[in-house]
């Protein structure tokens, strides 16, 4: 077995740390309006900075207030601590606590005395012809920022090479969901193996990929008591899914930043505006409740995953103090009882510090959907 990194929800270092040590760059991006086919077409090595497992996050808070989330906290603690080595970051103002990364990294960076490659992508928060121009602006502002930071120009050939790779890596994905709704994988593992491909090569994702599924597609369904979709804020740990499933539940979908939506579908080019594609996929996909004109379809996306794959019941996790998913909940739990879809809301914090809590509450959801 050849993809025991997919089953390891640590993060690591060992795919970055190998592509340095070849004497190129690596660079760490937090939020999935990242064009990440950019960073591969200058030949850098993009790697989604996660929180996972982060214990302790008392160095950043030095430097964090306690207004931000736990999630952004533990990133800037990590990259303090050195979990994460890389060249420099790369952020979209997906929510202002992420934002807040990259603002206090370039400032205890440069207080080290190891000043780093910082670049800022404004994402515009509504979608329209003319956002979608401006959008385009910013990414070839980050690629020429890119190309010359690695004395890799970004072009046209290198983003199709990039798109290509990304698309099977989605392609992949959609198979594990697919999987995942035949009840042959669990959500703990399904979002294990998505949050593998943040400090993985494209390459040497596609590769580990492609030899899991070949072994899960032979699996027996997983019994339980009710199958189950999450949504909510930016969740990296699956211990958190995992509390849930030892109660019976079975996390069959979700609309997750770092699980299925990090992937989405397919990557369209337009040859005569290779640009203006990437500008146009990365503003016009339902991610999360940032953007101020789509709530309606990232609703209807929730209750169409709910009918595809059978669910009976919602859980909604929400981190203190996250800006995009804080009162979401508010328009989205009677669309889906209308709907038929009980939800079942949570607070949480990076650390799992309400675990048992957490456990008590999804029990009786459950018991609540078998009745």
């Amino acid at each position: 077995m050849s993809y025991e990194r997919l089953l390891d929800n640590s993060v690591s270092r060992v795919s970055s740390d190998a592509w340095r040590a070849s004497g190129k760059k690596a660079v760490g991006y937090v939020c999935c309006h990242v064009p990440v086919e950019i960073i591969m077409a200058a030949d850098i090595m993009p790697v989604r900075l996660r929180a996972t497992n982060c214990v302790d996050s008392s160095d950043a808070e030095a430097w964090m207030s306690s207004f931000c989330c736990s999630f952004s906290r533990s990133i800037l603690q990590y990259l303090m601590n050195g979990t994460y080595e890389v060249d420099g970051l790369i952020q979209s103002d997906g929510c202002m606590m992420a934002t807040r990364i990259l603002d206090n990294w370039e400032h205890v960076s440069k207080k080290n005395g190891k000043a780093q490659f910082i670049h800022q992508v404004g994402a515009p928060r509504i979608c329209n012809d003319d956002t979608i121009e401006y959008f385009k602006t910013e990414m070839q502002e980050m690629a020429e920022a890119v190309g010359k930071f690695s004395g890799h120009p970004v072009t046209d050939e290198g983003l199709k090479a990039a798109v290509a790779k990304t698309n099977e890596v989605r392609a992949l994905v959609a198979r594990l969901s697919e999987l995942r709704g035949d009840a042959k994988v669990s959500g703990t593992e399904a979002l294990t193996v998505m949050l593998a491909a943040c400090d993985m090569t494209a390459d040497e994702y596609i590769a580990a990929m492609k030899e899991y599924l070949a072994d899960a597609e032979k699996r027996e369904p997983i019994e339980a008591r009710a199958r189950l979709m999450m949504i909510g804020s930016a969740l990296d740990n699956p211990e958190y899914v995992k509390v849930i499933e030892d109660k019976g539940g079975l996390v069959v979908a979700d609309a997750l930043c770092f699980g299925t939506r990090a992937f989405h579908d397919q990557l369209e080019l337009d040859d005569k505006d290779i640009m203006g594609s990437l500008a146009r996929y990365y503003l016009e996909r339902n991610t999360c409740p940032r953007m101020l004109d789509n709530r309606p379809a990232i609703h209807d996306e929730i209750k169409n995953a709910c009918e595809k794959f059978k669910v009976q019941g919602v859980i909604y996790e929400k981190m203190q103090n996250c800006e995009c998913w804080g009162g979401e909940a508010f328009y989205l739990e009677p669309l889906l009882k209308d709907s038929g879809f009980p939800m079942l809301q949570v607070e949480r914090e990076e650390q799992m510090a309400n675990a048992g809590q957490l456990a008590i509450r999804a029990e009786a959801f459950i018991e609540m959907l078998e009745q």
